[in-house]
């Protein structure tokens, strides 16, 4: 597009309206149908931004000031919400984020997968919008990043602090007290830590010196007993001084059951050792969901919404309408627990993941909960799904958020089971899938279900059932 068709200039500075939020949170304008993303606006929102970065289809402006706010707007709860990028959607109310939500899954199932008629059921809402994640991560840092009301004042020093991340950055950590998505006492436990490392004078991991001691604090906690286990990620072993600590929060938290250390000497900046020390306790805690209670170590992935994690699973039983003659695939099974919620209704489930890890704790898990009709594969699933005798009758996908390789899905048309269910957390992605899928595939039904209360993420769950004859758009 030649600068003389662009309806907007670089570095310019426009009044917009905003129409809609798109998927990741921007809000959307409009200029002569030329699309403009705007973050930390909301639909009805009439503002000011600056044009930052301009492609042939759409443009990004930076808010420079909220001339009128939209009606939609609440006072976020949160003091750190305009700084911390946990949960950007606090200035809209539930009722809002939940209609926005929908919204979001039938415009992209409209427009990328080009499906008309599939009905969007209501979103299923989480029981709570606050409180509600059983992990939270924190980072140490050297060099505390302060915000506006806090440059200048003596009291406040811009060194050691133990918080979360500013948006986009890697290096930028805002000191943290206390977290609206963690439970109070998790929170209670949060202030202990940093007051005890501030107080031993510990030195938190510089991300350019590569000094130091602390990395990160990770807090996880069962809605199944309420039991927490808290992982300080370290550079390097100090086991006298972190067993003080250790000492203290089991002392202080009855709740408190598992301490560990996981030591990460490398560079990369993850809250995963390659090794762990347990300081005080168990080397894991418990979750329940539905019949099955599960061991969750440091390292183990778990949904970080129990209580959300349990309806989908129901809702993926549902939608799977076993009779207990199928043979099931679990695609991307992880640590099989869409396996063991099925496999009372299956005749046999094979789980297919390429981490080695995953399959490991998969078979474990089967084998602690006595299910033995269900088997799992490791290895990319472009090789290992050919190895499979039995053709299925029902898949079960659940695919990252880049979604499924389109050599997989052609896998799965070609595997032609009768009924399909999708589980996704990104609706473009998925779109993009159905789209390829709808050839030979009726979508019976789409069911959001609200996982990230607060956030602009959305899990949707998909019924397909094989059509009699193939689709010809």
């Amino acid at each position: 597009m030649s600068e003389a068709k662009y309806p907007v200039k670089r570095g310019g500075e426009y009044d917009f309206d905003i129409d809609k939020l798109a998927f990741g949170g921007a809000g959307i304008a409009r200029v002569d149908n030329y699309v403009v993303f705007i973050k930390d606006t909301l639909p009805g929102d009439k503002v000011k931004a600056r044009i930052t970065r301009r492609k042939p289809s759409f443009a990004e402006a930076r808010l420079l000031e909220i001339i009128k706010p939209s009606p939609m707007r609440q006072h976020p709860p949160c003091k750190y919400h305009q700084w911390c990028g946990g949960c950007t959607w606090q200035n809209l109310s539930y009722e809002n984020q939940v209609k926005i939500k929908r919204q979001l899954v039938e415009e992209s199932i409209q427009h990328i997968a080009g499906i008309q008629k599939s009905t969007v059921c209501p979103v299923i809402e989480s029981d709570s919008a606050f409180a509600y994640r059983n992990k939270m991560e924190f980072s140490f840092t050297d060099k505390r990043w302060l915000l506006p009301e806090e440059l200048g004042k003596a009291d406040i020093k811009p060194g050691f602090a133990l918080g979360l991340h500013v948006p986009g950055t890697f290096d930028k950590i805002i000191k943290i007290d206390h977290c609206l998505l963690q439970s109070d006492t998790a929170n209670r436990i949060l202030r202990s830590v940093s007051d005890f490392c501030m107080g031993k004078k510990l030195q938190a991991y510089g991300l350019k010196t590569h000094q130091g001691l602390l990395r990160f604090l990770v807090i996880r906690q069962s809605r199944y007993n309420g039991k927490i286990m808290v992982n300080i990620v370290t550079a390097y072993e100090e086991e006298n001084i972190l067993k003080q600590l250790a000492l203290k929060l089991t002392e202080e938290f009855p709740e408190v059951e598992s301490v560990v250390n996981n030591i990460n000497s490398r560079p990369a900046q993850i809250a995963r050792g390659e090794r762990e020390i347990v300081l005080a306790g168990k080397s894991y805690i418990q979750e329940k969901l539905g019949d099955f209670i599960f061991n969750i170590s440091a390292n183990s992935f778990f949904q970080t919404n129990s209580a959300q994690a349990e309806k989908m699973y129901k809702k993926v039983l549902e939608f799977s309408e076993l009779s207990g003659k199928e043979f099931v695939w679990d695609l991307y099974c992880g640590t099989g627990t869409f396996s063991l919620f099925l496999a009372a209704q299956a005749k046999k489930i094979t789980g297919f993941d390429v981490e080695a890890s995953a399959i490991q704790d998969a078979a474990e898990n089967a084998r602690n909960h006595q299910v033995f009709n269900a088997g799992f594969i490791e290895g990319d699933l472009l090789h290992t799904l050919a190895s499979v005798k039995e053709k299925p009758d029902v898949i079960i996908t659940d695919p990252p958020r880049a979604g499924m390789h389109e050599k997989v899905v052609r896998l799965i048309l070609s595997a032609s089971p009768r009924r399909l269910v999708y589980i996704s957390c990104n609706p473009a992605t998925l779109a993009r899938d159905l789209n390829i899928l709808s050839e030979q595939y009726a979508i019976d039904k789409v069911q959001p279900l609200d996982m990230f209360p607060q956030t602009y993420h959305i899990e949707t769950i998909v019924q397909l059932t094989k059509r009699s004859v193939d689709f010809v758009r």
